[in-house]
């Protein structure tokens, strides 16, 4: 039987390798398109292993005077021959001249020669190609699809410079990995040491500037590089984006995001007329691969603990300050009872003579379910009452609706093993606006009365959102207010904070799948709303699953996912009054584990000037599942100081 964690994994692996696929067939496919008019070219695959690239070209058509090589170890080539002469149908396309096995070439057809080599043996390489009958004075498109990376740099070095020294008219086009040193990082390097397949070139090219540099550096005259968001939204036709993205119940956005800013595709090209540049889109979207300017380093520490902490290693959770100096955390994905699962049971911190105490809530009604949900909301609305809001199961069921949690008016506020809390279910009015997650619930007063101002979102049928309600907090009843303004981008995954009687929105992931980096304020008027776009200077830094606060006038936004892929992002401190946005690096040199901040919870201590992150993380593409494994502690003080 298939977990929800599973299909999860699959759906998001699905992409990984679409986008593979893609990227290398569009530079491919120009390659094909450009050089139509020689009369004579050929394509070296090296490290093909098991890539059907040949058949399906030649199955499309268009193969009508290239030659295919394709290298990889003896061991490999010689499976793959053994492959191809066994099935009829790959057999058919290549044709009859396979014949008996000749030295390093284990099968050979009219257009397409399989060679057992070991790449990193240049000179034996060299040889091998030439008895194939491979031509250096014809267009000659090298590919290398997570191949060099194994190689000692020295030798993939060697092999890149040799590509544009020893062929007049060449095109090289390499799909690689990136980014070592960020938390997906390296947990990406830790899946590959595990395997004992060390990735070599990391550490001397870690990003594309450098990957670039070195391409012109052996040889090569023009030379394009992108990650995999900027290739996604640059070069593929926005119906086929559409397509993709409405292919199947999809909800792991940040892992999708994460995973496309750790690869890129890079080609190069020298001696082509004209030039050769398949990743120059006309499409007009903004580059984002400048350097993020960094005001500062906020040191994260360790949360200091009296207790076992257990049950907070989860995603997209929600945590809330139910009194003072008591943290309860609900729902989410994570590890419990030694399994992956939806969160049943509710935790809750409490600081206690300057430390922090873990334990699990105690259930009034245990046999009460409340549906193990993710992307909910927590509202409290007095000392012993708050509102759940929303949240899913899996990303294909509809959005679950309401629950109150009500915990008693007097309890012991030193040990967690005191608080317990009852689950009351509801049928409001206002059921079916809460059928939603990824939203926000934030408390607002208009007319000296409270309500909750329940904003964006998705649904199973709806990728994005972007209404709104408001619910009387007395009876949860939707009331009809008038909102004027330019209206925001409809969004899910932003951040909602109180402020000023209103709603603060920043953020967000809008309906094309792109970051946002809008900032609104809902304010209050005598007559109803107003929508107010917040300018900030420099401009924020599109981002979502991050979470937010507001303290003495100033906007604290806290992690999350941008497009930015050469850092990550820190604590952004926006000041209300003037617009100027700064943002801080966190330093993590004193935890032992990557420090991911999406789908975390936060909460702010204001008397402390202190932020609590708790949970965050999640599923690594193919490299595994990272969970923060402790909560963690940043001191505020300084930069709220001195912003």
């Amino acid at each position: 039987m298939v977990t929800e964690w599973q299909l999860a994994e699959r759906c998001l692996s699905g992409r990984g390798y679409y986008i593979r696929a893609r990227a290398v067939d569009h530079c491919i496919q120009d390659f094909l398109l450009k050089t139509q008019s020689h009369p004579r070219t050929q394509i070296l695959s090296l490290g093909a292993g098991f890539d059907s690239l040949y058949f399906r070209l030649k199955d499309i058509g268009l193969l009508h005077h290239t030659v295919v090589y394709e290298v990889d170890f003896p061991s490999v080539a010689c499976q793959k021959a053994t492959l191809i002469k066994r099935m009829k149908e790959l057999s058919a396309l290549v044709g009859d001249t396979g014949g008996e096995e000749l030295g390093v070439i284990t099968f050979s057809g009219e257009d397409y020669k399989l060679l057992g080599v070991d790449l990193s043996e240049l000179s034996e390489l060299e040889r091998a190609l030439e008895e194939a009958g491979l031509d250096n004075g014809i267009p000659t498109l090298f590919i290398a699809e997570v191949v060099l990376t194994y190689m000692e740099n020295s030798r993939s070095d060697a092999l890149i410079q040799w590509a544009a020294e020893h062929f007049s008219q060449a095109c090289f086009l390499l799909y690689e990995q990136m980014h070592p040193e960020d938390p997906f990082g390296r947990v990406m390097q830790q899946h590959f040491s595990q395997l004992n397949s060390v990735l070599h070139s990391l550490a001397q090219y870690p990003d594309c500037e450098a990957q670039q540099r070195r391409f012109f550096e052996k040889g090569w005259t023009e030379c394009s590089v992108m990650d995999m968001n900027e290739f996604f939204t640059c070069c593929i036709p926005e119906d086929e984006q559409q397509r993709v993205q409405a292919l199947e119940p999809f909800d792991e956005y940040e892992e999708w995001h994460l995973k496309c800013s750790h690869y890129f595709v890079l080609t190069a090209s020298k001696g082509m007329e004209p030039s050769w540049t398949p990743l120059l889109s006309n499409m007009t979207v903004p580059h984002h691969d400048e350097t993020v300017r960094m005001a500062g380093s906020i040191t994260a520490a360790v949360c200091a603990m009296h207790s076992e902490i257990s049950g907070l290693r989860r995603y997209g959770h929600h945590s809330v300050l139910i009194k003072p100096n008591v943290i309860l955390t609900t729902g989410g994905f994570g590890e419990e009872d030694g399994q992956h699962c939806r969160m049943r049971n509710f935790h809750v911190l409490i600081k206690h003579a300057g430390y922090w105490k873990a334990g699990c809530v105690k259930k009034e009604n245990p046999d009460k379910r409340w549906d193990e949900r993710l992307y909910h909301t927590v509202s409290c609305l007095s000392n012993s009452l708050a509102l759940v809001v929303g949240g899913r199961t899996s990303p294909s069921s509809a959005g679950l609706g309401m629950l109150w949690l009500k915990f008693p008016e007097t309890c012991n506020a030193s040990d967690p093993n005191d608080i317990t809390v009852e689950l009351v279910s509801l049928q409001p009015a206002a059921e079916p606006a809460a059928l939603r997650w990824r939203h926000s619930t934030t408390e607002v007063i208009f007319k000296g009365e409270k309500y909750l101002f329940l904003y964006g979102g998705r649904s199973a049928m709806e990728p994005v959102l972007g209404d709104w309600y408001f619910l009387h907090a007395q009876d949860l009843s939707c009331t009809v207010i008038p909102v004027e303004g330019p209206v925001p981008e409809s969004r899910h995954s932003h951040s909602a904070c109180s402020w000023k009687g209103g709603v603060l929105i920043a953020g967000g992931l809008g309906a094309a799948e792109q970051p946002l980096g809008s900032v609104f304020f809902l304010r209050e008027l005598e007559h109803g709303f107003q929508w107010q776009a917040v300018e900030t200077h420099p401009p924020l830094i599109p981002r979502y699953s991050h979470t937010a606060h507001v303290h003495d006038g100033k906007l604290l936004l806290v992690g999350g996912v941008w497009f930015h892929s050469s850092s990550v992002p820190g604590i952004t401190v926006i000041d209300l009054m003037t617009g100027l946005c700064l943002d801080y690096t966190i330093n993590v040199e004193h935890l032992e584990w990557p420090l991911m901040l999406h789908n975390h919870s936060s909460v702010f201590l204001p008397n402390e000037k202190e932020l609590l992150l708790i949970g965050g993380g999640g599923n690594c593409f193919s490299f595994g599942t990272h969970l923060n494994p402790e909560p963690v502690l940043l001191s505020l003080s300084n930069i709220l100081t001195s912003h």
